[in-house]
């Protein structure tokens, strides 16, 4: 039980008119503040256990698997009683998560239940506890705050962006009935899917002459794309990786982007497998099809963290020729620093062409932009600006080197490389590139 703000004004006010009592009659002054304060003390201890037979009840609501970097929702279920309840509640969420508001105060008439909500926000994976409910609800009088715990312990596991997941899967699903119609329509495909009459705005290369002369009418192939291709997404988790970026750390960010990648490839068709490597390949997933292949991918890639490793490139590259015998997109997400430092990178990716498409990922520092692009007026800063374009100057002409030997670049800020990375996977299956 604790004391409320009108306890201590009672008291407050009982101290004001001994002080004046006192200048008159200072034994009667004093002892009658001493029994004014008991009066109002007994009143308050009295008032609070009033509140015992009538404690709200609440009921915690929050998913057993939260994503990474995202606000994610947490919903109290709180029923009063037969008096209207006043209450304030702190949830005891687990103490690294960043939180939009705590504690969490309601007023519900009697025999009502109210819903009362907060988001949490984990920069980390992993499994966290949340502990018991505190709640302190007010008495008839307000004399008191009734304090007690409801037991509420609760485990909970941190996964990659499962939100943005969810998300891209409805985008892709809205998105394929319609490009799909699309891309018959223009004959754009490598596998023969059917003949039609021709019809206005129909490509006359697709036109099959022989077929034509045997039905007297022209007649075009339907082509669709190739649906048994293979997507391959090597994550680098070494200590470039370990950085962090826009609050999460380069690797979650390239995580983020491997599973996001690996839905839509699975959801275009393709058999999409997933290697993780620093030193060696520490985890590979041989390329499979389906939903329940991609749930696969999410349980195994969740508990890996990145390590203080040089990645080895070239190992990273022989493992997967080794597996991989057929011709497939190969997509290395890693960061890069220049020529020099990431010579291996590039002897590595170099390799891959002309058998396999490389595609080299690597994710920027929105700061290092922002530092290079902001006009600077004192000494220190213009120093700042100046590494800034050189770092800037250095992963162009490594990105130069990439192109100039076959390989696929994307360099984006960490923050939007998922959005960017699907959007640009898909420009590639429209075309047909690989």
């Amino acid at each position: 039980m604790l004391p409320s703000r009108r306890t201590y004004g009672l008291l407050l006010l009982g101290g004001a008119i001994a002080v004046i009592a006192f200048f008159f009659n200072p034994a009667l002054a004093i002892l009658g503040m001493l029994l004014f304060d008991l009066i109002v003390l007994a009143l308050t201890i009295w008032d609070g256990w009033r509140v015992k037979p009538h404690r709200v009840k609440i009921e915690r609501q929050v998913a057993s698997r939260l994503s990474i970097g995202r606000d994610n929702l947490v919903s109290l279920s709180v029923e009063a009683g037969k008096t209207t309840a006043e209450v304030r509640i702190y949830d005891k969420y687990p103490i690294s998560f960043g939180i939009s508001s705590m504690p969490l105060a309601a007023k519900l008439p009697p025999n009502t239940s109210q819903q009362l909500s907060y988001t949490v926000h984990p920069s980390e994976r992993g499994e966290y506890i949340w502990k018991d409910i505190q709640v302190r609800q007010l008495s008839p009088w307000r004399l008191a705050w009734h304090n007690w715990q409801i037991p509420q312990e609760q485990k909970v596991a941190v996964y990659p962006d499962l939100m943005g997941l969810r998300s891209l899967s409805i985008r892709l699903t809205l998105e394929s009935s319609g490009s799909m119609r699309r891309a018959r329509r223009m004959g754009i495909g490598t596998e023969f899917s059917e003949l039609r009459e021709y019809g206005i705005g129909d490509d006359p290369r697709f036109i099959d002459w022989k077929a034509t002369a045997r039905r007297g009418q022209p007649l075009v192939r339907v082509l669709e794309p190739e649906q048994e291709q293979t997507l391959i997404i090597l994550l680098d988790r070494g200590r470039l990786m370990t950085s962090q970026v826009k609050g999460l750390t380069r690797f979650d960010w390239g995580l983020n982007a491997t599973l996001a990648l690996a839905l839509a490839g699975l959801h275009r068709g393709d058999r999409v497998g997933v290697g993780v490597f620093d030193r060696q390949v520490q985890t590979w997933i041989p390329p499979e099809r389906g939903q329940a292949h991609l749930n696969h991918l999410i349980e195994r890639l969740t508990p890996i963290q990145p390590e203080m490793l040089e990645p080895d490139y070239l190992g990273a590259v022989t493992t997967l020729v080794n597996q991989q015998t057929r011709r497939a997109l190969v997509v290395v997400i890693t960061d890069i620093v220049d020529n020099t430092a990431s010579s291996e990178l590039l002897a590595a990716l170099g390799r891959l062409t002309p058998r396999y498409l490389p595609f080299c990922v690597t994710l920027r520092d929105p700061q290092v932009d922002q530092q290079a692009h902001t006009v600077t007026e004192d000494l220190p800063a213009t120093y700042e600006r100046a590494v800034a374009l050189d770092l800037i100057a250095q992963r162009q002409m490594a990105f130069s080197t990439l192109k100039q030997r076959g390989v696929l670049v994307l360099d984006a800020p960490a923050n939007q490389i998922t959005n960017e990375l699907v959007d640009r996977y898909l420009q590639l299956k429209l075309k047909n590139q690989l």
